[in-house]
């Protein structure tokens, strides 16, 4: 607690001292209090989907040679007439349209161009109404290929072996465009064109492609994601955390005022006609399928009136995501319960809501939910052994496969024993990632693994004893962090790709090569 209680206090001393844009904003927002609620909370919807869509641009690249005897006069691959070309076009249109077809993200794919010339790829590359070219490299020169890239974008180069005609570049993106021996540099030397590795080199695979397009998916919106902060910005132990968000990953934290909130709640609670409606809701979610009430309903009614004004909050400033601070004290005097429950509706909905205002975790939370497109929870880890650990908060949410609403007992909150909390069972043995980010965003470790017990112990009421899948013993010298996150199903491969294009090293103890 003693970090939490420092991290509390500067950011007091800090959030008294923002910028009078902010002062206005917060000023703002106490006046626009509504007499009625806009929201709709509605179990039956499914999860809506807050990111943009990944708009992809498909560029073919080859050349057309010309016969000349007793003379090499053709490179390798399999593209030789227009009528072949004709052809590869109608393949790659096909395939990205049965890739789309299986993608679970926002993809637009626009048409295919064709590019032959240095001056073709510049035209296209400079182009801005796209986020990701995919460039088929068929044949062509070197120059012409590293034209249509830029170190401004996320870049991918698709090569074929045995899916069609083969690519000339299958033979030589290693050596002619990857790394390039020259006066100045040997052969031998990488010198990552426009940013480019060998990870962004695709052969013949669409389900890896689509692997890698759900990454940049989830980088394209993480990358400047505006969070609001009620209470202010925080970072446990490590009260840089806030600005290295903002530097680094350009995070627009927007913080709000607690006096606002209690504005709101009073408005709020004299307003029969939404309080009816907030009833209304509060009987619905205890009705949902294997749900108990074990606390005063009066604090599930209270949580709702909270999730109704924290969904004003993300529509008045046009956010997504949601945090709060000192959400183990303040806000119980205000709200008359705790803000379990309203973040893990947020969280059921498609929002993006955390407990505790922690910008060392706060980040991988937002990656992690666009690349997976489900709800993440952020939990407290406890000290690995044997091959399991056990991790824990009051914030699960209950929709973490995406689509249906797991068991769950309304408890109060465990520290307080105030409040309304879901107590999360998930099923046993299903499948998760997890993340273990560090306070300076340098190294995040994480680990695959499978939900074993969902215990009752005395901790925060959302609790569960996982196994670890590989060195769980490297895991425990390599544990980084205060809070980790998690999400159901494996992105492992997609967190690998992804971190390096954000300045973080993926430290996978569950799998140490990305390919295998």
């Amino acid at each position: 607690m003693c970090c939490s209680c420092y991290s509390s206090q500067l950011n007091r001393r800090r959030f008294m001292g923002v910028s009078a844009l902010s002062v206005v904003g917060a000023t703002t927002l106490g006046a626009a209090v509504q007499a009625t609620s806009t929201s709709s909370w509605n179990p039956d919807k499914s999860m809506i989907r807050t990111g943009t869509p990944l708009r992809i641009q498909p560029i073919l690249l080859y050349s057309i040679s010309t016969r000349r005897e007793q003379t090499s006069w053709r490179p390798w691959g399999g593209l030789h007439t227009e009528e072949n070309v004709a052809e590869e076009v109608k393949r790659i249109s096909k395939e990205l349209e049965i890739m789309k077809d299986k993608a679970d993200f926002e993809l637009t794919v626009k048409p295919l161009v064709q590019v032959r010339t240095e001056e073709d790829a510049k035209k296209i590359r400079d182009t801005q109404d796209y986020d990701v070219p995919i460039v088929y490299a068929a044949s062509g020169w070197t120059n012409v290929l590293e034209s249509c890239f830029s170190a401004d974008r996320n870049n991918l180069l698709f090569l074929r072996h045995k899916s069609g005609p083969i690519y000339l570049w299958y033979e030589i993106v290693h050596n002619r465009f990857l790394r390039q021996g020259n006066d100045s540099q040997d052969l031998d030397e990488f010198r990552y064109p426009s940013g480019m590795t060998v990870d962004d080199v695709i052969v013949d695979d669409y389900d890896e492609m689509l692997v890698k397009l759900r990454s940049l998916y989830g980088v394209f919106n993480f990358i400047g994601r505006k969070i609001i902060a009620l209470g202010g910005a925080s970072g446990w132990c490590y009260p840089k955390a806030p600005d290295i968000s903002r530097d680094k990953f350009k995070l627009d934290i927007v913080p709000v005022e607690y006096s606002d909130l209690e504005k709101r709640i009073k408005s709020a609670r004299a307003d029969n006609a939404r309080m009816k409606l907030i009833r209304q809701w509060t009987q619905r979610y205890l009705n949902l399928p294997e749900t108990t009430l074990h606390t005063k309903e009066q604090f599930v009614t209270n949580g709702f009136l909270l999730y109704d004004i924290f969904k004003e909050y993300l529509t008045e400033i046009g956010a997504a995501a949601f945090t709060i601070q000192a959400c183990m004290g303040t806000v119980m005097p205000i709200a008359e319960t705790t803000a379990c429950l309203p973040l893990s509706l947020l969280n059921d909905e498609g929002y993006l809501a955390f407990c505790e205002s922690d910008f060392n975790v706060i980040p991988s939370g937002i990656l992690l939910h666009y690349i997976s497109g489900k709800p993440v929870f952020l939990n407290d880890p406890t000290f690995p052994h044997h091959g399991i650990v056990t991790v824990a908060h009051c914030t699960a949410p209950r929709r973490l496969d995406g689509k249906s609403y797991a068991r769950a007992k309304l408890l109060t909150h465990f520290e307080s024993d105030y409040g309304a909390t879901p107590k999360v069972e998930l099923p046993i043995g299903t499948r998760f990632t997890m993340v273990c980010p560090d306070g300076g965003q340098k190294v995040w470790v994480g680990f695959t693994g499978a939900v074993k017990e969902n215990p009752f112990y005395d901790i925060c009421r959302s609790q569960f004893d996982v196994s670890i899948d590989g060195d769980w013993k490297k895991l425990l010298r390599d544990h980084r962090g205060f809070h980790w996150m998690m999400a159901v199903s494996d992105y492992s491969q997609e967190l690998a790709y992804a971190c390096p294009k954000i300045g973080i090293e993926w430290n996978n103890v569950s799998q140490t090569d990305f390919a295998a």
